[in-house]
């Protein structure tokens, strides 16, 4: 394998170096940069373009019909990449060229109705997770709770208690220290455990590594429009067991939606009528954000092409749009990209035969886009506009069908996908291709914080937002496009870019020209039919699906959820997530006033139940009453409950021990961030102080407040309870920014933490 070194030894010096922002050379080097064993930074993030780029261009020397070199691709491969013009998924990012060598990110799993078959599951599950990837899984095909086994006359205990197991092992898992492991729980709408299934998220905290969406048929949706029953069928049976109004459970779905934002829905016929390989099987489920579809033991790997790279600067037209597309190098980029895709199959190593055998059967593929709103801006159209949905889907057919040429093309060089001759192209006497799938619009959250760009197809969350960095200091980060068209209408001052950064969009700015606040809108200033209308815009020329999130106000009513599924239904959607500001218990907001927002029914917000299996460290400190053994449990990196044990003295001083913890431990399930509690605690005085190394514990909260602020605050001196609460905003684990929701994902625009599920 070839090092880091060497590979920077071979790059032509004629190459010019990434233009980093400070937020990308931070995310680089907490996530992608490779380092020694002793956590050292050991490359550049020009040698690692180099080594991804030269890694997937070796994959060129197996085909002498190419017309391009590997040393000159890799160049060109470079090139596309350091100038952000389009990037891979961040496996490939993270492991092209290096040991690992899993380059895919999405993958999808079979869970038949067996013990061996479940547990293989779970097993290839956390192969693919300690590789980098995510995973799907259809659970329809189990037996339902309380049927009947017949190898051991019990009664199976149902998709849920298997579930549940998923998730623990998930749990375990921290995908080689680099990505959180994410998986997608699918079970179909005729199930019979369906409404234990839509309810599975109630509790907060259950689950918490899973992202869960019903599969709905289009038999349901009809029963739906009809106002009829529908039937629930036994998987392993085949035979109708019960009989439901459709209309009931849509509603079920409908409120849960409203309530939590869980589970999510997926059209699986519309899915299912756009396979391209039918012959293969039936596709039972989605990768963990649900934009690819996939067969059991099938991966693909993805990429996103950067919109706003190819604005071209020109004339203002009379409907006052600033500019132009340069199609033509659009054109170029995609046929490049879809080379390097291609070529990343063959340099993949998967964890499992026949993740192998499946992926380079069917070589798919998915091209997306990123920064589609950062274009609009450029081009000062709204998002919110007719004008913004025409061009998304003529953006959106250019990358269809130069995808397909590309994959034409690629054929001729080496040959159609394997299974081509008896895919629906050859049935349709299309082709052939070399890929099965070109198209897939994923998520691109830690992807755009690299290339400095918006998120996806998703408008802007917030025009400024402030960025917290390590030393506890707070930087303003903003829309450059914005700040220009602030300076060009004469509007640009330090105080509005605080009020901008505290509110998070200029609606509200009644000075500002029009244009400025008609152009420059964020997710929050657009209604939930325009957010799905740009989701069907871009399905329409995407063969595999669109991660896109419907996000409504906290005002929202249960009406407009059930406006939005039936919209996806009728647009053409293949599925469709909906958030409404404020609906969880603890709120995933990031800026000021749109944080108060209170819990749907309005009162305080609900104590977190505690998961059945929670892990943590303890650890131990002395104070002046004895040896403090501090054990604290946490769910995704947060601390969650607190057990204080005193190592000596008498019930006294034991039960004030314990009354602190479970104190501290309420406190937490209540949302309370650790910062506050350490406002709290540190510095409260006792009788037998005792001095440290780094400082004096002066008692048992004091010790615990010490605790709380070496493990989650860096050691930052902290006298005030923070500024926000978990109750309004709660922050990122890794560096305390505020999250996002979008694209199914929670995400820290500060360092691309995410966390689905």
């Amino acid at each position: 394998m070839t090092t880091p070194s060497a590979v920077l030894s071979a790059m032509p010096s004629s190459l010019p170096a990434p233009q980093l922002s400070p937020n990308a050379e931070t995310v680089l080097a907490k996530r992608y940069l490779r380092k020694n064993l002793q956590g050292e930074i050991t490359e550049t993030p020009q040698e690692l373009f180099w080594r991804v780029a030269t890694a997937v261009a070796e994959a060129e020397r197996a085909y002498p019909d190419s017309p391009w070199s590997a040393e000159t691709l890799a160049e060109a491969f470079y090139l596309m990449m350091s100038r952000f013009d389009f990037l891979p998924n961040s496996p490939t990012l993270m492991n092209a060229g290096a040991c690992l060598g899993q380059l895919a990110a999405c993958f999808v799993l079979p869970v038949a109705d067996s013990i061996d078959d479940i547990f293989d599951a779970v097993k290839h599950a956390a192969l693919i997770h300690k590789s980098g990837g995510g995973t799907g899984f259809s659970f329809s095909r189990l037996r339902p709770k309380n049927s009947r086994v017949g190898s051991t006359g019990g009664v199976a205990s149902g998709p849920l208690s298997f579930l549940r197991i998923f998730n623990t092992a998930t749990e375990q898992i921290k995908q080689g220290g680099t990505r959180r492991g994410a998986n997608m729980g699918i079970l179909r709408v005729d199930h019979p455990d369906i409404l234990e299934f839509i309810a599975a998220k109630e509790k907060e905290g259950e689950l918490n590594n899973f992202n869960l969406s019903v599969a709905l048929t289009e038999a349901f949706m009809q029963a739906v429009e009809k106002d009829a029953e529908y039937s629930l069928v036994e998987p392993h049976t085949g035979q109708e067991v019960q009989r439901l109004k459709a209309k009931d459970v849509f509603e079920l779905l409908v409120t849960k939606a409203w309530a939590s934002g869980d589970p999510g829905i997926i059209f699986l016929d519309r899915i299912n009528r756009d396979n391209p390989t039918p012959d293969q099987g039936e596709i039972e489920s989605t990768n963990p954000c649900g934009e690819q579809p996939l067969l059991p033991y099938e991966a693909c790997n993805l990429g996103s092409l950067n919109l706003s790279q190819f604005h071209l600067p020109g004339d203002v037209s009379p409907s006052g749009v600033h500019g132009s597309i340069d199609w033509d190098r659009l054109k170029e980029t995609v046929q490049l990209a879809v080379r390097f895709l291609d070529n990343v199959i063959d340099v993949s190593r998967y964890p499992l035969e026949q993740i192998t055998d499946t992926v380079r059967r069917n070589r798919k593929i998915g091209l997306g886009v990123m920064g589609f709103a950062d274009l609009l801006f450029q081009l000062r159209i709204p998002y919110n506009s007719a004008e913004a949905l025409d061009l998304g889907e003529r953006i959106m057919e250019c990358i269809q069908d130069e995808s397909k040429a590309a994959s034409a093309l690629l054929a001729a060089e080496r040959g159609p996908f394997p299974a081509y001759a008896t895919s629906a192209f050859a049935a349709r006497k299309e082709g052939p291709y070399r890929n099965a799938t070109t198209t897939t619009i994923a998520p691109t959250g830690t992807l755009s914080i690299l290339a400095a760009c918006s998120s996806g197809i998703e408008p802007l969350f917030a025009l400024a937002f402030t960025r917290h960095v390590l030393d506890g200091a707070k930087l303003m980060e903003s829309n450059p496009f914005f700040e220009d068209a602030l300076r060009e209408s004469g509007h640009h001052s330090p105080a509005l870019m605080e009020d901008v950064a505290t509110k998070g969009t200029v609606h509200h700015m009644r000075h500002l020209p029009d244009w400025i606040r008609r152009v420059f809108v964020t997710s929050h200033d657009i209604s939930g039919e325009y957010h799905l209308k740009m989701q069907a815009a871009f399905q329409r020329f995407t063969d595999n699906a669109v991660s896109k999130t419907v996000n409504l106000p906290n005002a929202a009513s249960k009406d407009d959820v059930r406006q939005i599924y039936t919209m996806a239904y009728t647009l053409g959607c293949k599925g469709v997530t909906v958030y409404r500001d404020g609906c969880k218990q603890v709120q995933v907001l990031c800026t000021g006033e749109q944080g108060q927002a209170q819990p749907a029914d309005g009162k305080p917000s609900k104590v977190k139940q505690r998961p059945e299996v929670i892990y943590g460290f303890t650890h131990k400190i002395n104070t002046g009453l004895g040896i403090l053994y501090l054990t604290v449990n946490e769910i995704d990196g947060r601390p969650f409950e607190v057990f204080a044990t005193i190592g000596k003295s008498g019930r006294s001083i034991t039960a004030k021990a314990e009354a602190i913890g479970r104190l501290v431990s309420l406190a937490l399930r209540s949302g309370v961030e650790p910062a506050a509690i350490v406002g709290q605690l540190k510095g409260i005085g006792g009788e037998h102080p005792v001095f440290r190394k780094k400082g004096m514990i002066q008692s048992i909260p004091d010790a615990v407040a010490w605790v709380f602020e070496t493990h989650y605050m860096g050691g930052t001196d902290t006298s005030a309870p923070a500024e926000k609460n978990g109750l309004a905003s709660p922050v990122c684990p890794d560096c305390g920014g505020d999250l996002i929701y979008q694209e199914g994902c929670f995400c820290c625009q500060g360092c691309a933490y995410t966390k689905c599920g």
